[in-house]
């Protein structure tokens, strides 16, 4: 049996929280034309092209979704190679964690899921190839894809390589406080960003009609 309630409380929804990942990038994925052989991606060197992605420190929209663009830390670097680190987050209920992200090949690992009440949960994390003319083989979307890939002594016009929008789930209903990346060198993050829990919304508007 079904109980009618009256019409929907309309709330606004919770803001993404937008992630800072500067304190751990350690690697250098993105140069300009006068600088290739300042990056190195992968064994090659290859390089994402300055020119054809977001400014550096942007705040940009990717499928309905804002992240940071990264600015480069003093030593250039602009993303972080996967290597067991700790992500301090905003202490708060999450659905999704959103990644700007890449791997020098199609990679899946486990990331860790610290939460307040000492739960920590495994969750798998799932990154296409960057390399041109790969497809999405885990059903992530391109968010950014470009049209020449950088080699440390010239460019290559012809090989478009992507950065991917790639989600990791937060199915348990408790505050996270952290997360723990992989140990993975073949793995890159951009960027991250917490989608809140709609669980929560949901909550909150029961209240307010209440």
């Amino acid at each position: 049996m079904t109980t009618y309630s009256g019409p929907p409380t309309t709330v606004a929804l919770p803001l993404p929280e937008i992630l800072g990942l500067t304190e751990h990038f350690d690697t250098t994925g993105i140069t300009s034309p006068d600088a290739l052989a300042d990056g190195g991606f992968n064994v090659w060197s290859n390089t994402f092209p300055a020119d054809e992605l977001p400014a550096p420190g942007s705040v940009v929209d990717v499928h309905g979704l804002p992240f940071a663009f990264p600015a480069k830390d003093p030593a250039g670097r602009d993303n972080l190679r996967c290597a067991g680190q700790l992500i301090d987050v905003p202490v708060g209920r999450y659905d999704w964690i959103h990644l700007l992200a890449a791997a020098e090949r199609r990679t899946e690992d486990e990331v860790l899921l610290h939460f307040t009440d000492g739960a920590v949960d495994p969750e798998w994390l799932r990154v296409s190839d960057f390399w041109p003319q790969t497809p999405s083989r885990f059903g992530e979307s391109p968010a950014f894809t470009c049209g020449s890939l950088h080699y440390p002594r010239h460019i290559q016009r012809d090989m478009p390589p992507v950065i991917w929008r790639q989600r990791v789930a937060v199915p348990r209903e408790s505050a996270l406080r952290a997360v723990r990346l992989p140990d993975n060198p073949a793995l890159h993050i951009f960027a991250m960003t917490l989608q809140p829990s709609l669980r929560l919304t949901a909550e909150s508007a029961t209240e307010t009609a209440a």
